[in-house]
């Protein structure tokens, strides 16, 4: 299992993987309309040129990613992804920790669904810690959480 940047010649797999890996979020909402669930490869192209994609591959397959860029000294973390049938495995753990190595001593931030407790779970067991909460409508709230 090596992590390394991914390509533009990769975002269309890691799109389709980013649909399969939030199957299970859209399934805590009953909504398919959530935003992983509706981006466009247009979206993920202008991400890609904004800051960095990393992706982890298994017998030439991505089976798990992560997005980030840097504005004004914190690190927005986004879209950490790992195949179903893979996660559980430590790989959201080392992708996490490998693009913090890429923008190494920053503040770092990233947020989740309230309901998604796996997730923050996770965050939390790398030092994350929420710092705010947002409630969007009555079915739905964020945590942010951040390392320092």
């Amino acid at each position: 299992m090596k992590i390394q940047r991914a390509g533009s010649e990769d975002l269309h797999e890691i799109l389709a993987l980013q649909y399969l890996a939030y199957q299970s979020e859209a399934k805590l909402f009953a909504n398919k309309k959530i935003p992983p669930l509706t981006q466009t490869l247009p979206e993920v192209e202008q991400e890609f040129q904004k800051g960095i994609i990393l992706k982890v591959c298994e017998d030439d397959a991505i089976i798990g990613s992560v997005r980030a860029h840097c504005t004004n000294g914190t690190v927005f973390i986004g879209k950490l992804i790992v195949h179903p049938e893979k996660q559980g495995q430590g790989i959201g753990t080392k992708l996490l920790l490998a693009i913090e190595q890429e923008y190494p001593a920053q503040r770092y931030e990233l947020f989740t669904s309230t309901k998604s407790k796996r997730n923050i779970a996770l965050y939390e067991r790398l030092g994350y810690r929420i710092f705010k909460e947002t409630r969007l409508t009555e079915e739905l709230s964020f945590v942010y959480l951040e390392k320092v």
